[in-house]
């Protein structure tokens, strides 16, 4: 019998569900759901990269999303939905009661940033990650960072929980038990939030909360103690075990299943990160490396346990067994700003429009209107192509992608970004092709972080929204890498590997690579390295070093 699995993918932005067909990998419908709240720019404070989502706006979102994805859908397929797995940002997580409520759903919490999801990209929580980071290295004991590349971002699980437990003692008094986005909403679906009965993703406690089976768990009471006495007593209302994204965490709750049109036999997937998912969607093979390519990136790889060893790779994002493919160990890396760059660029290009021409006498506000919306639709498109006519052995132009710190390799998100080279006959395209090829050596220093380790990388492949809509940013980045990139064919391929590791959880298949065997896409395109051109960039790569170490130098970091 023809059977069907859903995927929901929860983005930065929005929420994506999609319907597919469980032995084709047909999608069937989908449907995407932004984020309300989010949109209008609350609960957020850029300037102190303060980056908070309610809730709320994430259970609407699962409704609508699904309700949508399945009204798009042939007649009769909601009947044969055999499974649900979500994936999430991350480390995205939230200070819950008792119940496993968020605290932001209760009442005095409702527009309390500190009460909601702590986005991944939130970098509040840079002095916590420098502490735990000087503390792991100098306390005598364990060294908890040593799986997670020997360095803890302040984008991560404990980081974040102690800045916001010192800053806010309301919601540290409130607070019983915090819980990721990931592990948060298949505990809806299920139907049992209960903090301390929650299926946790190996997957998120593995690259962002210190877990690993040698440290039986968490982190050890007395390192999070002497971290801060705020810690303690927490570590016995999080959890000890953990679950890879095949494991069935349990049945669609009545309710929900009312609300969604679907029967409550619907298995319910452990939940796991969007990259990770991802990597499924795209069709990750050992060696390969998977970049999801958007606002940031986030470069996964796999490799067999036995041909891995005791390796430990310095300055990524953790190596986790079971945290991409079950079985295999699961190896993360990416960078802070990808996409966010060239939109930041696009961003500054449109303030003398947006100041200047909606201030003019003589348009009415209509044309005024008219002339910012398809100034901000065609600048990035506008600026690729120019940019794709400028000589990168004529242009001085250098520049760090370090606009939202630095995720890999050795995290640091005290880092800042910076151009040189810049004369009286600097244009605009000329700083934005800089901007692109910084983005790609950025993507270089991750691959040369593996190799140097002794990973190596036998093929990449790349998915995303930069992946499916720039040529030029992908020709720059093959040539950079002087590698093949493979693009997936699914404009969907998150949602995709979240629909794949359902079908396992369901039973369908035996195994993720089964699923993906029968399930994925394939690839639309491929990006070859222009000899010439990865000549000069292998020139230039080496000034984007120099002038990385010595803006890291300067800036005290």
């Amino acid at each position: 019998m023809t059977t069907y699995t859903i995927g929901v993918d929860y983005g930065t932005d929005s929420v994506r569900a999609l319907v597919v067909d469980t032995q084709t990998g047909q999608e069937m419908g989908t449907h995407i759901f932004h984020y309300p709240r989010w949109r209008e720019g609350k609960y957020c404070d850029p300037a102190r990269n303060q980056f908070r989502q309610h809730p709320a706006d994430y259970l609407e979102g699962l409704e609508v999303s699904i309700r949508e994805a399945l009204r798009q859908a042939p007649p009769g397929v909601a009947e044969k939905v055999v499974g649900i797995s979500v994936d999430t940002t991350g480390s995205t997580p939230v200070a819950v009661n008792r119940e496993g409520i968020p605290l932001a759903l209760t009442p005095g919490f409702e527009d309390n940033p500190n009460a909601m999801f702590i986005l991944w990209k939130d970098h509040t929580a840079v002095r916590e990650a420098d502490e735990i980071n000087e503390l792991a290295k100098s306390w005598g004991g364990e060294d908890y960072t040593r799986f997670e590349g020997g360095v803890y971002s302040s984008e991560w699980f404990w980081a974040k929980i102690l800045h916001v437990l010192r800053t806010d003692e309301m919601v540290r008094e409130a607070a019983w038990s915090w819980v990721e986005h990931c592990d948060w909403i298949p505990a809806i679906l299920a139907g049992n939030t209960d903090p301390l009965e929650l299926r946790r993703s190996r997957c998120a406690a593995g690259h962002k909360a210190m877990w690993h089976e040698s440290f039986e768990g968490l982190p050890g009471e007395d390192f999070l103690v002497k971290l801060d006495p705020l810690l303690g007593g927490l570590k016995k209302r999080l959890f000890t075990e953990t679950h890879t994204c095949d494991v069935k965490v349990g049945t669609l709750d009545e309710e929900w299943a009312g609300k969604l049109g679907l029967k409550s036999s619907v298995a319910v997937g452990a939940g796991a990160f969007d990259a990770h998912v991802g990597a499924l969607g795209a069709e990750i093979m050992p060696y390969y490396l998977s970049k999801v390519m958007g606002t940031s990136t986030c470069d996964m790889l796999i490799t067999p346990m036995e041909e891995f060893g005791e390796k430990l790779v310095g300055g990524i994002c953790g190596q986790v067994d079971g945290s991409i493919v079950p079985g295999m160990i699961g190896l993360e890396a990416g960078q802070s700003a990808f996409g966010d760059i060239y939109a930041w660029f696009s961003n500054v290009l449109m303030w003398p429009l947006e100041h200047v021409v909606s201030n003019l006498d003589g348009l009415d506000a209509a044309t005024k209107k008219y002339i910012l919306e398809q100034a901000a639709q065609q600048m990035i498109g506008a600026l690729s192509q120019a940019a794709a006519s400028v000589d990168p052995s004529e242009s001085a132009i250098i520049a760090l992608d370090w606009m939202n710190g630095r995720r890999t390799p050795d995290a640091n998100q005290n880092l800042k970004g910076a151009i040189m080279g810049l004369t009286l006959g600097t244009d605009a395209p000329g700083i934005f092709r800089a901007l692109v090829e910084s983005t790609a050596f950025g993507s270089k220093m991750i691959v040369e972080r593996f190799v140097d380790e002794g990973v190596r990388i036998d093929g990449v492949i790349a998915l995303g929204g930069v992946a499916k809509k720039s040529p030029l940013v992908m020709q720059i980045v093959a040539d950079v890498l002087n590698k093949p990139i493979k693009v997936a064919r699914s404009d969907q391929a998150v949602a995709l590997g979240a629909a794949m590791a359902a079908s396992v959880v369901a039973g369908v298949h035996p195994s993720i690579p089964r699923a993906q065997e029968a399930m994925g896409g394939g690839f639309e395109k491929e990006y070859h390295p222009d000899p010439r051109m990865a000549l000069e960039y292998s020139r230039l790569y080496e000034r984007y070093k120099r002038f990385g170490s010595f803006v890291e130098e300067e800036s005290g970091s």
